[in-house]
């Protein structure tokens, strides 16, 4: 597998540059996992079980479980810190087979959509402004139509591709600061909740031993407001996919991902314990934006505006740490001749995969041009997500017990059970989320499936290269 890999990998002079530390890869961590899910899962986990104390539980839960994983990543991304991260993990436990399905998935539907779901969530949140309403009128009419608001979100994420295209440094930056920002905002909203500004009826510590009697509840109920919390917890493993541009990665990975996941699960249980301390739990059921709704109680519309321009923020930031990481599982794959050869390109000035980062933005405006269309796609995803977090973390038994005495410079903590209940749960949900998608799985199933014939062509493609010289 070196060798092929060195062997395509000679064929271009520039390299990634390690140009990433430890704060911008912590920034990656914090700022990547926390977009909108944290403003509005509490009135879908509120829905799911009814009751304050269950919904915090929940999130200790999905803490807990993503901080398993993030140890688990945080020994794998030390080890084999190169582009790729789960591609690199799955393809060197599995075969080169395995990789390239993850990378096939990944590339198609996944990173995609995720950027385009960002980016249509980032022109929601400022379509609430009254000076962006025009967003819902037509840019275009025919032959089909297309919103001014389609418009914003294409130039959003070719903004953010072309930031990441003339180098991963400034991303990080962009990403540091605005993840900074993104803190401060989300810590004052908790602030300005538990402030005696206003006299929002109904606010109290009595309200956390409140219930919603409308709840699904039982096993199914606590199920789905796991995985809403799951959902909000998602995006930390997006920082093993920059590994080849992170300093001393055998240091500032395991640093950040710890860190930052801990920092992230901080945040989360500050801001529901904020909107729980303003509203009832039958209000926060009954809420689309609780957390707006909290502060809007608090502080007036004021107060609403601010928290959109809190999501925003987070959005933005998300969307910097989602293409930032995306472009380089392509990356990786097409270094080790699996795919087009272009891919594989670092541009010579900026350093960085200047291809994939293009493709990438091409397949994501694909999405945003079809409008509502793309999130079936991105349910497609759900399926493969979870089947993927499952196999890259079951990695490590592999690594473990295929390379005993090879270098780890993290040994993470708690092996072999911590691994053992996060890809054991990650099962769970997996199975949890076919039987509940099973149309939207069964074809994810068969995206997947269909890269094996992709495959089948480079690969023969690459060794009959190889023969002819």
């Amino acid at each position: 597998m070196a060798s092929s890999s060195e062997h395509v990998r000679s064929r271009s002079s520039p390299e990634l540059s390690r140009d990433l530390g430890v704060s911008h890869a912590s920034a990656v961590v914090v700022g990547t996992i926390i977009g909108s899910g944290i403003f509005l899962v509490p009135a879908e986990m509120m829905q799911a079980v009814g009751s304050a104390r269950v919904v915090y539980l929940a999130w200790v839960v999905g803490g807990l479980l993503s901080f398993f994983g993030a140890l688990t990543y945080a020994e794998l991304g030390a080890m084999k810190p190169q582009a790729g991260g789960e591609y690199v993990y799955v393809r060197d436990a599995y075969g080169p087979l395995a990789g390239f399905l993850y990378a096939w998935t990944w590339f198609v539907i996944a990173k995609p959509a995720s950027v385009a779901t960002v980016a249509t969530g980032l022109v929601r949140i400022l379509g609430t402004f009254p000076v962006f309403s025009f967003f819902s009128a037509n840019f275009i009419a025919t032959p089909f139509s297309v919103t001014w608001g389609q418009i914003i979100a294409i130039a959003a994420a070719l903004l953010i591709s072309f930031l990441n295209y003339v180098g991963v440094k400034k991303a990080g930056e962009f990403q540091l600061v605005f993840t900074l920002l993104k803190v401060a905002i989300i810590l004052a909203i908790v602030v300005v909740c538990f402030s005696g500004v206003g006299n929002a009826a109904g606010r109290g510590w009595q309200n956390f031993a409140g219930t919603f009697a409308g709840a699904k509840g039982g096993v199914a109920g606590f199920m789905a407001a796991l995985v809403a919390a799951l959902w909000a917890y998602d995006g930390w493993n997006d920082l093993n996919m920059v590994a080849g541009e992170v300093k001393q990665p055998e240091r500032s990975i395991p640093i950040a991902l710890i860190a930052g996941v801990g920092m992230v699960g901080a945040l989360y249980m500050l801001m529901n314990a904020g909107v729980q301390y303003v509203l009832p739990a039958s209000a926060i059921a009954a809420s689309p934006r609780p957390a707006s709704d909290a502060v809007a109680l608090v502080m007036g519309r004021v107060g609403a505006g601010f928290v959109s321009v809190g999501m925003a923020v987070s959005l933005l930031v998300t969307l910097n740490g989602t293409i930032m990481s995306g472009a380089r599982v392509p990356f990786a794959v097409a270094r080790d001749g699996y795919f087009f050869r272009a891919l594989a390109e670092v541009h010579p000035r900026f350093h960085t995969p200047s291809v994939a980062i293009v493709v990438q933005a091409v397949l994501s405006i694909a999405l945003l041009l079809l409008g509502g269309s793309f999130r079936q796609l991105f349910s497609l995803a759900i399926f493969a997500e979870w089947l993927f977090y499952m196999i890259a973390g079951s990695t490590v038994f592999v690594f473990r017990r295929r390379e005993p005495h090879a270098p780890r410079p993290y040994r993470m903590w708690g092996y072999p059970v911590l691994p053992a209940i996060f890809v054991a749960v990650a099962a769970a949900l997996l199975g949890y989320t076919f039987w509940n998608e099973r149309p939207n799985s069964w074809y994810g199933l068969l995206v997947i499936l269909a890269g094996i014939p992709v495959f089948a062509y480079f690969a023969r493609r690459k060794s009959n290269a190889l023969r002819a010289e």
